[in-house]
Order: C-alpha cells, then structure tokens, then sequence
C-alpha cells in the first residue's frame, strides 16, 4: 500500500528518493528512560536495554538513548550527527522524548513546543534520507496518581506534538505513553513502585544497593521489571505496525516480567 507523505515538500523529496528498507538495526533516540545502564546501576535498566528480547536474533539494538537528554541537547551535544553518520538504509529509528523536553528549570534541555515539534521533524528527514525507518514514540508514564487513583498525563503536551508530528508526516507511531499509563494504572499505586526504583532504607540495605543508603523513591526511572514490562509494550505495538523490521518481533508479555539480576534475556 503505497503511504500518503506530508506536505513539507523536503520530506517528501525525500521520501520518494529513498531506497526501500529491510530490517536491519534498531537504532532508539530518547532519554534516561529507554537508556543502558552498567551492572552497577542495577536494578535500574531503561526498556531499551529489554527490547532485544522481543526480537529474534537476526535484528541487533543500537541504543543511543542517554539519560538527562532532550530533543534539544541531544541534537545539541552532537548525539544526533552521531545516529545520521552511522544509520543506514534498511535500519529503524525509535524516536523517544519529551520528559527532559518539558523541564523549564534546566536551559540545556527545554525545548518550548514549537521548538520540539521542528526537532522531531529533523529526526524523521534525517532518517529518511537515509533509507531508514522513524517511529515516534509518546513519552512514557511516570508512576504519578491522582487522590482518585487515576494516573496523571504528565507529558500531554508533549504527546500531542509527537501525535500530530506522526499524524501529519505518516510518521509510524507507538503511544507508548497511553499504553504506559494504562499499564501502570492497572497494577495500581502500590504494586506500581515494584516496577519503578521504590526501595525504602532496609530493602536497599538489605538486597546491596549501595547506591540508595537511605533508600529511593523514584516514580520516573524503571527497576529491571518496570523496563521489561515497557519494552514488551513498544514491542507489540511495533509488531503491530507491520513494518520490515516487524517480521523479526515475538514481544514478550508484559505482565509478570522476569526479574533476571540485569537484561539477559530468558
């Protein structure tokens, strides 16, 4: 089925000229949340470090996601030149931002809504005039509840940009930010810290995090099961997409992830 490309004349110049793709890499572009992580950070794991599991061997994972970027200083400290030099035809670009995009306390990384929506379309041509494939992401869920038991939308703003982006480029899209907090508000307030880095003083002491002394409680960053769960949901809807690459992903399933002492898979 021959797919219907936006209205910037550069990117559709760009589509038509670009070879068709065959899966190859998955290159992912995002923050803290998706990022690899040293044995010594353990139990903390970004799902990208998961996401090889749902995929057979023949599909490797490049993860250039870094903790602490956004669009902004991601493209800024040279990360995006990075991914264009290596990308190639027949590779995928998961494109994941927006926590970092959306802090106004920090210069280096805020980037205003129209600033963010102009850094996503500059992902989705370099990809293209590559011969890969860009995926935008929504920005995954904070473990943030309502008095109600509700989860919050914390990065809505942000989401619609990525949505409209998708929308307006016929840009793949996997909203993992909806499928996160769904997931996230059906375990509930309390069986949710299991899978983010929720460790009071004597279960850190206790399993030899060193790390926390007095404990952590963090609603942003994932423990090895939180990274799990949301790589099997970028997974099945990366199937669902039917894209080259898609033919090379079993997604996992998401509940009751494993906990294997770091990104083995099982």
């Amino acid at each position: 089925m021959m797919m219907r490309y936006w209205m910037i004349p550069a990117l559709a110049a760009l589509m038509l000229s670009a070879p068709v793709a065959t899966a190859e890499r998955i290159f992912i572009a995002g923050d803290s949340t998706a990022a690899n992580y040293g044995a010594d950070r353990y139990p903390q794991m970004g799902w990208g470090m998961a996401l090889a599991c749902n995929l057979d061997g023949s599909v490797a994972v490049e993860n250039r996601a870094m903790g602490g970027r956004s669009t902004k200083s991601f493209i800024a400290e040279g990360r995006f030149d990075a991914i264009a030099k290596d990308i190639a035809a027949g590779d995928t670009l998961l494109i994941q931002f927006g926590h970092n995009d959306a802090n106004q306390a920090k210069e280096e990384r805020y980037t205003p809504l129209p600033d963010f929506r102009v850094n996503l379309l500059r992902f989705i041509s370099m990809a293209r005039e590559k011969g890969a494939q860009a995926v935008l992401l929504t920005p995954v869920a904070r473990r943030s509840f309502k008095e109600d038991g509700s989860i919050n939308d914390s990065f809505g703003s942000y989401a619609e940009v990525t949505r409209a982006v998708a929308r307006e480029t016929a840009t793949p899209l996997i909203d993992l930010g909806y499928d996160s907090r769904v997931y996230v508000h059906g375990l509930g307030p309390e069986p949710a810290k299991a899978y983010f880095l929720h460790y009071s003083k004597e279960q850190a002491q206790a399993a030899g995090y060193t790390r926390w002394p007095d404990g952590i409680a963090d609603d942003t960053h994932f423990s090895e099961m939180g990274a799990r769960a949301m790589a099997s949901l970028v997974a099945g809807r990366l199937k669902e997409l039917n894209l080259p690459v898609s033919a090379h992903v079993t997604p996992r399933p998401a509940a009751n992830p494993p906990t294997l002492g770091g990104p083995t898979c099982p």
